[in-house]
């Protein structure tokens, strides 16, 4: 068994190589987009819906989306390295407490609705995010002063010039 591990190793280092998979988990809403061939032509179609399973088995790793179509509940199975998968999107990361979540089956409406983890922000991240928006604004507020200025300065010259004008014209007139 030692060897067919090896060998499978070997074979999914070339397919992960090759291209990009995203990390995903039951109970997140993901959009898979498969190559369909029909005939001599080759087309993407999107399938999109809830990942209720998810299978670890090396090469044979498999994933089970549900979406609910015409008031009709569809599962489809992947495998997760398929060369028809052309890529697999995350929409939205729900909080789930089950790795398998078959019980969605029998659920319809507000019932087998799940619920969206919010991805907190702490510490250093926050920071660094506080800083570059300060950063970005005094970069906005200098932008803005900046042409502002040279506009002021061309008014106060012009002003300048009219003043200097009338003088003249009420000296001339003494």
């Amino acid at each position: 068994m030692n060897r067919i591990e090896e060998i499978e190793k070997k074979h999914l280092e070339k397919l992960i190589s090759g291209k990009k998979i995203t990390e995903f988990f039951p109970g997140d809403t993901i959009r898979v987009n498969v190559r369909i061939v029909e005939g001599k032509r080759q087309r993407i179609q999107a399938f999109e819906g809830v990942c209720i399973a998810k299978k670890s088995g090396g090469i044979n790793s498999s994933f089970t989306v549900r979406k609910v179509s015409f008031g009709e509940g569809v599962e489809r199975v992947f495998q997760l390295y398929s060369p028809n998968i052309d890529s697999i999107e995350l929409i939205r990361s729900g909080k789930v407490r089950r790795a398998k979540l078959y019980y969605l089956r029998d659920r319809s409406g507000k019932s087998a609705r799940i619920n969206e983890k919010i991805k907190k922000k702490l510490g250093i991240d926050v920071a660094k995010e506080i800083e570059n928006k300060a950063a970005a604004e005094e970069q906005k507020t200098a932008a803005v002063e900046s042409p502002a200025s040279s506009k002021d300065e061309t008014n106060n010259k012009q002003e300048a010039k009219k003043e200097e004008k009338k003088e003249a014209e009420s000296k001339e007139k003494k």
